[in-house]
């Protein structure tokens, strides 16, 4: 069995943002204590829901350097640093270790549309560049590129390989990799609404959007869940259901961002191409974060 990363929840941070549009990293910094007061297992920061995708490399950099100030060691800090060029991956990963993160969350490359072999050697290319352990990123809807489970099989024989994120949605899919896998390849949900149907296959948590808005729920969702308590965790994934859809009803992060600035941090906008949600789906964000008891 090999070493986990984190159990329980794991928040996918946003990139708060100033009104010139620059990043915001003394709200970054206070975002990371919420999370840790909370009781989020860990910090995922530059991740999709941290726009990575629009960030400059030093102020991704500069990203990773403020959480891991911020968090001082209490939690693990994992470091997204994937890429569609694995050359940049690689360069950007161990930038991420140099600042003292504590792993790697690696998207598959999207765009380039790989294939499974090239999955493979990607991975193990960046795995080998850093003493970091990685989390590997599965999520097909946005890079047109799906790990099978036969190759998720062959990544789980790579030592620096902790871990899988898997945001494809097909359950089956994902009980076919844990059966292959089993404890060589850590499962964690990439889908909110999925958490505890993950956990029930033998899943070690969540890497989760909602956590932003709802840290402690989150948290004691995966917890109750590890205490033997699982009708209970149940329920409470029946409870957030409507939270965890709200925040999906636009591209994400830009509904979870409008729900940060409902609960008065300063998130600011998405970064172009993103813009703000419709009326319509500001009133459901509104509505979900009222109904559970968060605003």
């Amino acid at each position: 069995m090999k070493e986990l990363i984190f159990t329980g929840s794991a928040v996918a941070m946003i990139t708060p943002m100033c009104d010139d549009g620059s990043v915001n990293f003394a709200e970054l910094k206070k975002m990371a204590e919420f999370q840790v007061e909370s009781g989020t297992d860990a910090l995922v920061v530059c991740g999709t829901t941290g726009e990575s995708a629009t960030l400059e490399d030093d102020e991704h950099l500069e990203c990773i350097r403020c959480v891991v100030e911020a968090v001082q060691g209490r939690v693990p800090v994992i470091a997204g640093t994937g890429s569609n060029n694995t050359a940049h991956a690689v360069m950007m990963s161990k930038e991420a270790a140099a600042l003292g993160a504590d792993a790697l969350l690696l998207v598959t490359p999207y765009y380039n549309k790989t294939s499974q072999t090239g999955l493979v050697k990607s991975f193990f290319t960046i795995a080998d560049s850093t003493d970091l352990p990685a989390i590997i990123y599965n999520v097909p809807s946005r890079t047109g590129v799906n790990i099978q489970p036969e190759t998720a099989l062959e990544l789980s024989r790579h030592p620096m390989i902790r871990g899988l994120k898997e945001a494809s949605g097909n359950i089956a899919q994902v009980v076919r990799i844990a059966a292959l896998c089993g404890e060589e390849l850590p499962l964690y949900s990439g889908n909110d609404d999925q958490v505890v149907p993950l956990l029930s296959v033998g899943g070690k948590g969540v890497i989760s959007v909602a956590a932003n808005v709802a840290p402690a729920q989150m948290h004691q969702m995966c917890q109750l869940w590890f205490d033997g308590k699982t009708k209970e965790s149940a329920a409470m994934q029946l409870e957030l259901s409507e939270l965890c859809s709200a925040l999906f009803c636009d591209v994400n992060p830009i509904p979870v961002k409008a729900a940060m600035n409902m609960l008065g941090w300063d998130a600011g906008d998405c970064r172009l191409p993103l813009v703000e949600p419709s009326e319509a789906n500001l009133a459901r964000i509104e509505k979900a974060l009222r109904d559970t008891g968060l605003l």
